[in-house]
């Protein structure tokens, strides 16, 4: 078994610009320019997987679906695309993009069983996006709460769930660090394959993910770090031990 952590460079999406937020609020954000570019200097250097989210469609304000659908046919990069993906039209767009996998947010909190459905008919290509405050579950572009994170793994697993994408919202767009503590118990309550989201800082945090593949914590998606020059793509793969 391998122990290199993949990594999925995030390229947030809001009004058509690449941004990045800070514990996911609205009105946080620093803005970093056309996300086509973003996308392609991160395959550029060296990308596998791209994180690509739409920020307006997650918070029900808007869509950038036909940019998004654009720059995922021009990479070469396999892309998990997340943000207001929510019943079949939504979903089915998604898809439609040709994008690797799709994140489902909010509805795997307010629609559990379509997402059981979902996971049913497309298996591999459906990740849930697990949004922890404490042990509460948060919702909809991070407001409300959802009831127990621990509840929603053992249900989504058991309907044969994949991935999961886990953050810790307290952290998401800090810099302070991922939360190995809530990554070891999420997969140490599943077979899923667990991908760590938010707080990563440093070389040294990825070091400390990669620790945990055996436990199956298998990527991390890097954002804010990246964005403001903390480490270098390269210097970050080479950390996960590509």
């Amino acid at each position: 078994m391998s122990d290199k952590l993949t990594l999925l460079p995030a390229v947030d999406v809001q009004g058509g610009q690449a941004v990045q937020l800070v514990r996911g609020e609205a009105g946080t954000e620093k803005t970093f320019g056309d996300p086509l570019a973003a996308a392609r200097r991160w395959q550029d250097a060296g990308a596998e997987w791209l994180h690509l989210v739409d920020l307006d469609a997650a918070f029900g304000r808007g869509s950038n679906a036909e940019l998004l659908a654009e720059i995922i046919s021009t990479l070469d990069l396999k892309v998990e695309l997340s943000g207001g993906i929510r019943d079949d039209a939504t979903l089915d767009r998604a898809l439609g993009t040709g994008c690797r996998r799709v994140n489902i947010g909010t509805a795997a909190l307010e629609n559990p069983a379509w997402c059981e459905r979902i996971i049913g008919e497309h298996g591999d290509r459906i990740g849930i996006a697990i949004d922890v405050k404490g042990t509460q579950l948060a919702a909809r572009g991070w407001v409300r709460e959802g009831g127990d994170w621990a509840e929603a793994i053992d249900r989504l697993s058991d309907a044969g769930c994949r991935t999961f994408v886990v953050t810790d919202v307290q952290s998401d767009g800090m810099l302070t660090g991922p939360n190995l503590e809530l990554l070891r118990a999420v997969a140490e309550r599943t077979d899923a394959e667990v991908i760590a989201s938010g707080g990563i800082a440093r070389l040294d945090d990825l070091t400390a993910l990669r620790g945990l593949v055996p436990t199956g914590v298998t990527g991390a998606i890097i954002g804010t770090a990246l964005y403001v020059g903390n480490f270098s793509l390269p210097q970050a793969l080479d950390a996960a031990g590509r």
